[in-house]
């Protein structure tokens, strides 16, 4: 449980997308049909829906708080901060909401971005801040789901699980051409892990999309399995690396699949901790680095169960014994 040095409000705060509108600057300005975000899933979805070329978005907000235990507490100054922030390009946009006209009403606007600062999925975020004891700024609420701004996606839904592309290193993105001779890379700065498979590389695209003889598909679950251990290897360091920590210097669960990751390696890699524990202790190693590379032969082994890999090496060898038998019969 986080505890703060001053008062808070113990109501909730909640908000909601209300509306989308895609602009270009001189062409036009066309609101999106509901179908592009979704209330339920907290997803809005941009890639190709009405037009692709548009140049900015503008999100309606509206966000619900505690107006009556705000109005007979300490607090002052109260005001209510959109922020849409993407750690892959560290954009990050900020609208100040504005109360409604009556006791009870929403605090509404809009908040405007532009697709070139932005690249695959952002978090929208809003908070409450006011003047607390005479400091001004103390962030005194926030909603606890956020929403997400996908600029990849056609369908407002969440993804839970990686997202893989195929492009050719030599010749796609330039931050990708200097790993021209890697099969595949992982890359963790995004919203959701992504893994590049290096069509380039000659055969790896046909090998794993293939379906083949019982040998070809042994050694195509092998080749996943390691794929699937350098993922789980990747996500776990990033997610510890991007642990954010309270006023006291605690960590803090990060929320989103770094959430999903920490709890369920720590089990594996520090399994006589209970999970807040493991949390603090993990933490402590890394940035201390007392103890964090005895912790990497843990962290192999919870990424390599997690990929399975003694499953498809202990298939992959009974396949290739059943074959060299009948080579020889």
């Amino acid at each position: 449980m986080r505890v703060f040095p001053y008062k808070r409000p113990a109501g909730e705060v909640s908000f909601r997308v209300t509306s989308v509108r895609q602009e270009r600057q001189g062409h036009y300005q066309h609101d999106l049909e509901t179908t592009a975000f979704s209330t339920q899933e907290r997803v809005v979805a941009l890639h190709r829906v009405e037009r692709d070329d548009w140049e900015s978005v503008r999100l309606g907000i509206s966000a619900t708080l505690p107006d009556r235990e705000l109005a007979d507490g300490p607090w002052t100054e109260v005001a209510v901060i959109a922020v849409l922030a993407e750690k892959a390009t560290n954009s990050r946009t900020t609208v100040q909401l504005q109360p409604g006209p009556g006791a009870g009403s929403a605090w509404t606007g809009h908040l405007r971005f532009w697709r070139s600062a932005y690249r695959s999925r952002a978090d929208l975020s809003v908070m409450v801040v006011a003047t607390v004891d005479g400091v001004r700024g103390r962030v005194i609420g926030r909603a606890e789901d956020n929403w997400l701004v996908d600029l990849t996606a056609r369908a407002p839904a969440r993804q839970r699980e990686m997202t893989v592309s195929e492009v050719d290193f030599h010749a796609g993105p330039e931050w990708l051409r200097p790993f021209r001779d890697a099969p595949w890379l992982v890359e963790t700065s995004g919203d959701m892990p992504t893994v590049h498979l290096n069509t380039g590389f000659d055969g790896i695209s046909d090998l794993l999309n293939s379906g083949g003889s019982m040998l070809e598909k042994a050694v195509r679950d092998m080749l996943a399995a390691q794929i699937a251990t350098d993922v789980w290897t990747a996500v776990f360091h990033s997610a510890v690396s991007d642990l954010e920590v309270d006023e006291y210097g605690s960590p803090q669960w990060p929320g989103g699949w770094r959430d999903a990751v920490l709890r369920g390696m720590l089990a594996d890699v520090l399994p006589d901790h209970s999970e807040t524990d493991a949390l603090r202790e993990i933490y402590a190693r890394r940035i201390a680095s007392s103890g964090w590379n005895e912790l990497q032969p843990r962290i192999n082994y919870a990424a390599v169960r997690r990929a399975k890999v003694a499953k498809n090496l202990g298939t992959a060898i009974r396949v290739l014994d059943v074959s060299q038998r009948g080579s020889k019969a």
